[in-house]
């Protein structure tokens, strides 16, 4: 497999977006498929489909099984992996319309994931085995330690790019960086079928982007959230256990596990904040609110455009740091990966409170 592969299945992904998105945007308001602006933490004005998942699965899955390559060693344990993840897209899909049409209870969803983070940790064997020297930790994982520190990994990316689904183009935006960066790793790597799956879903995420960033004509809803944590959280676990013997020479003093997370970082940290604020204040950490980072610049006028731009500029921040700011003790980079982080969210909220009109 050559790099014009990994080419035509981002252009594949994004062309079957950008030319079937206005029929679906039709259909959906014809059926009154529509998110409408009458509750206090929605800020459109005008009846907004919300099943653009819709399409983001429909064309990731048929840019992977047109150009997915077969011609190595690699490829049978590849496609085993990816079937099992495709199978969990699948109840996923459906879990997520099924949620944007007529609603679903969180502890059915729930069920719903663990399901899921089964079938991809334990049947498809997609889990972490190592911490790779980080936090001092750098034996093999116990089977039983690395199935429930994997499931629930997956669990936390998918609610964290589920939650900051809250602004136009901010999750397909933050999706198509993270899902880029993937993409440039495993091609460097050597891991081809891995690169495959990150630019498929990229240009999927691109394509959709036209069509959701300010002002959006189409949400993804969960039905897209979901497709979209579950894969990056496949992503990240293959980047982290990637052997870093394969690795060109510049990226073997790389610590995985830190790059993932900075890859991550505005999805994580955002996560994090609002459940600690939830948690202190006596509530549910899933229970909706308008405290995440970008409700508050929202909140103080910001706009869309500009508070999305700040969040992309943020993030990719973050992963170009992950890269230049590498040492061979795993906690340094670490350390300053967070200080970063924090340093920049705080940075984030300051801007929220003291931007007027």
């Amino acid at each position: 497999m050559n790099n014009l592969q990994l080419i035509l299945a981002f252009i594949t992904a994004f062309s079957v977006v950008l030319l079937a998105t206005p029929s679906l945007i039709k259909v959906a308001k014809l059926k009154q498929l529509v998110d409408e602006p009458s509750e206090e933490r929605k800020k459109h004005t005008t009846s907004i489909p919300t099943i653009g998942g819709i399409i983001i699965f429909s064309a990731f899955i048929f840019s992977i099984f047109l150009w997915f390559p077969d011609e190595n060693y690699k490829a049978i344990e590849a496609l085993s992996q990816f079937m099992y993840l495709a199978a969990s897209l699948v109840l996923l899909f459906f879990v997520g319309v099924k949620d944007d049409i007529i609603g679903m209870s969180p502890i059915k969803k729930l069920m719903a994931h663990i399901m899921v983070g089964f079938i991809l940790v334990v049947m498809g064997g997609i889990k972490i085995t190592s911490f790779q020297g980080l936090l001092g930790l750098d034996f093999i994982l116990p089977d039983y330690a690395s199935i429930l520190l994997s499931i629930f990994i997956y669990i936390v990316i998918v609610n964290s790019i589920n939650l900051i689904d809250g602004v136009d183009g901010l999750a397909p935006g933050i999706g198509l960086i993270i899902t880029f960066t993937f993409g440039v790793w495993f091609t460097n790597s050597g891991d081809i079928h891995w690169a495959l799956v990150s630019f498929a879903l990229a240009g999927a995420l691109l394509g959709f982007l036209v069509f959701n960033f300010n002002p959006a004509r189409i949400f993804m809803g969960d039905s897209g959230s979901l497709i979209i944590g579950a894969v990056v959280s496949v992503l990240a676990i293959q980047l982290i256990q990637t052997p870093l013997d394969f690795l060109p020479v510049d990226f073997q003093n790389l610590s995985t596990p830190v790059f993932a997370m900075s890859i991550l970082s505005y999805p994580l940290l955002d996560t994090l904040r609002v459940f600690i604020i939830r948690a202190a204040q006596g509530r549910s950490p899933l229970s909706a609110d308008r405290n995440h980072l970008h409700h508050k610049l929202m909140d103080k006028q910001l706009g869309a455009k500009r508070t999305v731009l700040i969040i992309y500029l943020f993030n990719t921040i973050m992963i170009v740091q992950a890269f230049f700011f590498r040492f061979d003790n795993p906690n340094i980079s670490f350390v300053i990966s967070l200080s970063l982080a924090l340093i920049f969210a705080l940075v984030i909220y300051m801007i929220a409170k003291k931007t007027k009109g």
